[in-house]
């Protein structure tokens, strides 16, 4: 098995490649002035990682996906996450821009309590962002703007003024795939339908009394979207979660349960998946606004 690099700084990444440093806790990316030729590499990232490929210069292996890069694609990596590059020219230069930060950076910032929202972060490497040639630009503009300020030298007004380009730059990105979101429509539907089948499935088998409620990772893997990608199509497609979508199922099949069964309520919350009954009361109060032993009284009545 191929060594293992753990990248837990940004000068340990820009070492691998010949790369100059300005700043300990961020780094703009410029393949173009590698020096250094890389073969096949697994990185360990203990900082985030923004990559914008201008060529098909690699193929990058994330989970169990791989992808092989075209022009104009965004990948990004988050810190405890293991990609494996296998670069696909002889040369140590490539046409591929990106920005590096440490956490430490955004340690105290409106950007460091938020970027668990910028979840594209956690998206596998075939959830790529694809740009329009307008959106490359607007990005590597960015990059640019954040470079000059690494050259300006560090002072005062370095730190504020780095997490402020970070932050637009990663709104930028939270824009376009947005955008990407809306144009792979078809492909979203397909899933969408597969993931309604796959919920329906679930309950109609013996599998909520064995494994208990569906987890949103059990149905992204079924239709082979990483969670977070899934949970952001989902939501983008319909307004609600995945897990909001699964406590709607749950509570339909409860409701059917409770008037067409003399199941006891806590029958049902176990073979609806639930631990104990009382967390499906609280569920069944919350959605519905009365308990299911009401809601068997109401319908009785």
């Amino acid at each position: 098995m191929n060594e293992i690099i753990n990248i837990d700084s940004v000068d340990v990444y820009n070492k691998q490649f010949g790369l100059e440093t300005l700043h300990p806790l961020v780094s703009v990316i410029d393949m173009n002035q590698a020096t250094r030729l890389i073969g096949l590499k697994r990185f360990n990232y203990g900082i985030y990682a923004l990559f914008l490929k201008m060529e098909k210069a690699c193929n990058i292996k994330y989970g169990r996906q791989t992808y092989d890069y075209q022009e104009g694609t965004v990948v990004c990596f988050a810190p405890g996450q293991t990609a494996e590059t296998t670069p696909t020219t002889d040369r140590p230069q490539m046409n591929v821009l990106g920005i590096l930060f440490h956490p430490d950076l955004l340690r105290g910032t409106s950007l460091g309590k938020n970027i668990r929202n910028y979840s594209f972060f956690s998206y596998e490497a075939n959830e790529a962002l694809h740009l329009s040639e307008e959106e490359r630009d607007i990005l590597i503009h960015t990059l640019q703007i954040i470079n000059k300020e690494l050259e300006h030298g560090i002072d005062q007004h370095s730190k504020t003024l780095l997490v402020n380009y970070i932050e637009l730059l990663l709104n930028y990105c939270m824009r376009f795939y947005e955008r990407q979101f809306i144009t792979r429509n078809s492909a979203n539907k397909d899933a969408l339908t597969k993931f309604e089948q796959l919920l329906d499935e679930y309950f109609q088998d013996q599998l909520p009394i064995q494994n208990g409620l569906p987890s949103v990772k059990y149905f992204a893997d079924r239709v082979y979207l990483s969670p977070n990608y899934f949970g952001d199509m989902v939501k983008k497609e319909t307004g609600k979660t995945p897990q909001e979508h699964i406590q709607t199922k749950v509570i339909e099949l409860a409701k059917e349960r409770i008037v067409d069964t003399e199941e006891t309520v806590s029958q049902i919350a176990y073979s609806l998946g639930f631990q104990y009954p009382q967390h499906l009361c609280r569920l069944f109060k919350r959605r519905v606004g009365c308990t299911p032993n009401e809601y068997r009284n109401q319908a009785l009545a």
